[in-house]
Parts: C-alpha cells; structure tokens; sequence
C-alpha cells in the first residue's frame, strides 16, 4: 500500500497529467476552428478584414472560458491512493474538458448560423425578385384539363405578359 508520501506524488502526477493533456487538447481544438472556421466566418460576415477579426476575438475567448474551465475542476478533493484512481479521476476531468469544448463549439456554430440566416434574409429583402421577362410558347397538342378547367388556347401569356417569340 501506499504511504502519505506516495499518495500525494500520485495525485501530483495525476494534476500535471490532466494540465498537459487539457492544455494540448485545448490549443488543438481551437488552432483547427480558428483554421477552417475561418472560411464559415468569411461567409458570415462577409467581410475579410471583420471575420480575421471575430476569429482571433472567439480563438480568445475560447482560451478564456475552457482554460479556466480546466484550472477550476482540477482540484481533487478525496483522496488518490493507487494509479487506477488517479487514471479514474483523470479520465472523468478530461471527459469534462472534452463536453465543455463541444459545447463551446457547438454554441459558436449555432450563433453563427443564426447570424447568417439573419443578415441573408436581409440582404434577400434588399433585393427583391426581378419580374419575368417572357414566358415558354406552349407545345400544340392536346391539353390535359385541370383543376379549373383546360388551359386557354393562347396560353398563360395571352392575357397577362409580353408575347413570346417563336
């Protein structure tokens, strides 16, 4: 068994273990959004200069809230006499790094994407459909009738717009 000595230099190990596997997973994560989360931005935003700039804002705040994340749960409060514990407890404070990084993503992305939708519908509003400028001359033949009755012989066109060509 373990003396005092020896549980605290597992649970030592076990901390600097969680820091450099938190950390490492933490400046992966947020060099790989900011690399191809990039271009989403730029679609966002449309706008170069301002994605750049909402980019290194977000790749900041992702370091904030997960690193500060990572040193208010590493403290281990009962005791870590064997190995098998202190991998117990590192695997359940890496497991909850890795849901808070999902969640953080998953929230950017869904902001985002709200941004987005909202500024394309403005821009679709902005710009509104162009009229018609002709319309197809209908195939002779017979016609099938419809729901109110068979098509007009000169067709759609005859009465509302401009007279296509043939």
């Amino acid at each position: 068994m373990f003396k005092k000595g020896d549980e605290m230099d597992v649970k030592v190990w076990m901390y600097l273990t969680y820091l450099a596997v938190s950390i490492g997973l933490t400046v992966w994560v947020a060099r790989a959004l900011s690399r191809n989360g990039l271009v989403f931005l730029e679609d966002v935003f449309s706008d170069k200069r301002l994605a750049d700039a909402v980019n290194s804002l977000l790749v900041v705040g992702f370091y904030l809230l997960n690193l500060g994340y990572v040193t208010v749960a590493m403290k281990e409060a009962g005791p870590v006499g064997t190995t098998s514990q202190a991998l117990e407890e590192l695997s359940m404070k890496v497991g909850l790094v890795l849901l808070v990084l999902g969640a953080l993503h998953f929230f950017n992305v869904f902001a985002l994407g709200r941004y987005r939708r909202g500024r394309l519908r403005q821009q679709a509003t902005a710009h509104p459909p162009l009229a018609p400028v002709g319309y197809l001359p209908v195939p002779p033949g017979p016609r099938p009738g419809g729901p109110t009755g068979p098509i007009p012989a000169g067709g759609p066109a005859s009465s509302t717009g401009p007279t296509p060509t043939p």
